[in-house]
């Protein structure tokens, strides 16, 4: 559910200015520049300007900037900037080093990492760059975080965040399709419901293009704020969505996006160490049609794809796979690959 407080005060230099004060990373004389940066739907983030050094301030915001109304409790600001601390114990170039939290601002702030050196991976998609190494690399680095934190009972107990979880993953995504498809409902309501139960690792939840910098030593990852103790497979189903959807927004480069399906997917799986191969495969082979689907029909249909006719193609192949599920991401690939032509 939301939180019940009022809404936070918009964010303006003199804010950010009095909560860098109090994290000390600016003095009682400092005068920042800020500007907010564009992009995000779920969160205030501004870039700072200091001498000699830039950090970003990100703030979660509790009604998220989408068409239909979708709120989410804004604690997840705490919940993201503890998942990076433990991502960055296990990978430190996976993640943005963080510079200090301010929890009376509800923010927190980290180094800005800038585009010339660290490109976002959405991006590259987006003008045909589908390297499969990258893609390859992200499995083997999301792959790490999930074997480092399966079966910690502490760590579970610090990421039980499933109000949140559900209130911005589940119910905008599974729930929201189940609306709109009566048909499907009890087969989206089931999907929403194993994902809950199911708790052996720590998710990331967002695992997308537009959240993934491709740097110098490999991916990093950005906006963990659905970070969650629960179902590693949603974060595999989750990115390799984005890799089908790819295929109708830069159609040229559709072969390419599934070589980076292939390469993610492979290399995850064979990284896993806290259960059989077959089980999260299956999972993830089940929950990802659903997910394919609410991109459409959910609360956050991607941007880029508006034409009818593409809709109706993602539809398609989606509803098939709900209603007759499999168990093997290939099979997946190849039912969107026959669709599309290749």
């Amino acid at each position: 559910m939301p939180d019940s407080a009022p809404p936070p005060q918009p964010l303006d230099d003199n804010a950010i200015a009095a909560a860098l004060l109090r994290m000390r990373l600016i003095g009682p004389g400092d005068r920042p520049r800020c500007r907010p940066l564009e992009g995000g739907v779920s969160s205030d983030i501004w870039l700072v300007e200091l001498p000699g050094r830039r950090l970003c301030v990100k703030r979660a915001l509790p009604r998220l900037k989408v068409a239909q109304l979708w709120e989410a409790p804004v604690a997840r600001n705490r919940y993201e900037f503890a998942w990076f601390e433990v991502a960055g114990r296990i990978c430190p170039e996976a993640v943005p080093p963080l510079l200090g939290e301010d929890p009376e601002a509800g923010l927190f702030a980290m180094k800005y990492l800038d585009p010339a050196q660290y490109p976002l991976w959405k991006h590259q998609l987006r003008d045909g760059q589908a390297d499969p190494a990258i893609a390859a690399a992200l499995g083997t680095r999301l792959a790490q975080i999930h074997n480092a934190t399966a079966g910690d009972r502490e760590m579970a107990e610090a990421f039980a965040t499933d109000q949140n979880f559900y209130a911005i993953r589940l119910e905008p995504y599974l729930i929201a399709s189940a609306r709109a498809h009566p048909d499907l409902a009890d087969a989206l309501r089931g999907l929403a419901e194993v994902t809950a139960a199911t708790r052996l690792a720590l998710v990331h939840g967002d695992v997308s293009p537009k959240n993934i910098l491709v740097g110098p030593k490999g991916p990093v990852f950005l906006d963990a704020e659905c970070a969650w103790y629960g179902d590693p497979a949603f974060d595999l189903a989750f990115c390799l969505n984005h890799l089908l959807l790819k295929c109708l927004w830069t159609p040229r480069a559709a072969s390419g996006f599934l070589a980076c399906f292939e390469r993610l997917a492979d290399t995850y799986l064979k990284a896993v160490e806290w259960e059989k191969r077959a089980e999260i495969e299956a999972r993830a082979a089940r929950l990802l049609p659903g997910l394919f689907l609410a991109r459409i029909d959910g609360k956050s249909p991607v941007e880029y794809i508006t034409a009818e006719t593409d809709k109706a193609r993602v539809r398609q192949v989606a509803r098939a796979l709900l209603a007759e599920p499999v168990e093997r991401l290939v099979a997946i690939r190849a039912a969107w690959a026959r669709e599309i032509g290749l």
